[in-house]
């Protein structure tokens, strides 16, 4: 199978490349971008392989997408490539329209226009998957999953801007006939992710002493996913998801934010000691505007129809992740010095 992954030098798109080309052994053509969360690096440990391509293009710049998709000629599409930091999305939604809601505008009339030009024996076994978030659905209250029926009800320009994307895919599935399927994860976290996420930042942070910031109260609750059992799902559904179906992707590990910071800290203190305990670095902060209070995904239709499940609880994926970080600063550091953690997505900083 010949896949081509947009964003897949991205946190999910990396480790979907990953597992493509080293786990299953398909083809890859990773196009991305290299916006500032990439990191050709995230793929060193396939790089090296015949198996695997990078093409540095846009997906709004549709002269690149036709040109790649000619090419390649992929079998299949995932698309990852989005913005997709809330907090910056607060303070610059532009970028977000432009790449979320136009980009993937872009990409579909491409995958169009390229699936109209195969001949008639390959149109059948064309595919396309659309990486999305359960941000779409809004918030939760104390009780509840999110489905594939909840009703969208985004909060932020980014949930909005793929809320925006997710209807774009639907509709080119109704119009078009295009072979697509969309999937909504919960919130991932595992190796290879850009510090300015709520773990990778508590992590780094952490391990230079500084002080670990926690938006409110720390009570918004998220259902953690670990990013290989992601990027198994992903392919998965890829293969047997129906075309314009959804499919929901949780790991059921429902957290506080405080209680995963807590964790990191505890974890930190036995693998990193200092001579303080890292749950005095913890800094309540005010809160981010619009903060959802409440993730959770139903992961059943995606469990019995495609035959998923998440192999990491919290605990064994935390693990691995704080363990991945002290064992990689090679990674992460250049990283760090573009973006040293400090606070992004306040009203102030959009006023100015």
């Amino acid at each position: 199978m010949q896949v081509l992954v947009t964003g897949g030098a991205g946190f999910i798109g990396s480790a979907v490349c990953r597992h493509l080309v080293r786990d299953l052994g398909h083809a890859v053509v990773n196009v991305d971008a290299l916006t500032y969360a990439a990191s050709l690096t995230s793929v060193d440990p396939i790089s090296a392989s015949e198996l695997y391509a990078f093409e540095h293009a846009d997906i709004r710049d549709r002269a690149a997408m036709d040109a790649v998709l000619q090419r390649y000629q992929p079998d299949t599409i995932m698309h990852l490539a989005a913005e997709s930091h809330v907090d910056r999305s607060i303070t610059g939604s532009s970028i977000f329209l432009e790449t979320n809601i136009m980009g993937t505008a872009t990409l579909l009339e491409a995958v169009r226009a390229y699936r109209d030009g195969l001949p008639a024996e390959r149109v059948d076994s064309l595919r396309m998957l659309h990486i999305s978030t359960d941000e779409v659905y809004g918030s939760l209250g104390s009780a509840g999953l999110f489905t594939e029926e909840t009703p969208y009800d985004p909060s932020s320009p980014y949930s909005a801007s793929k809320a925006a994307s997710d209807h774009l895919v639907r509709a080119w599935v109704r119009t078009y006939g295009l072979p697509c399927v969309i999937s909504n994860c919960s919130n991932n976290y595992g190796p290879y992710h850009f510090p300015e996420k709520l773990i990778p930042l508590v992590i780094l942070n952490a391990m230079a002493g500084k002080r670990l910031p926690v938006y409110g109260d720390g009570s918004n609750i998220r259902d953690w996913l670990y990013v290989e059992d992601h990027a198994r799902a992903l392919v998965m559904v890829l293969e047997k998801g129906r075309f314009g179906e959804k499919y929901n992707i949780g790991g059921r590990n429902e957290r506080t934010n405080l209680q995963v910071v807590k964790r990191i800290c505890d974890l930190m203190d036995h693998l990193a000691p200092k001579s303080f305990r890292h749950r005095d670095l913890i800094d309540f902060v005010t809160d981010r505007p619009g903060h959802d209070h409440r993730y959770a995904i139903d992961a059943t239709k995606t469990e019995t129809e495609i035959g998923w499940r998440a192999q990491e609880s919290f605990e064994t994926g935390i693990d691995k992740t704080v363990q991945w970080y002290l064992d990689n600063e090679a990674w992460w550091a250049p990283l760090r010095k573009g973006y040293s953690g400090e606070r992004l997505g306040t009203l102030k900083a959009a006023a100015e």
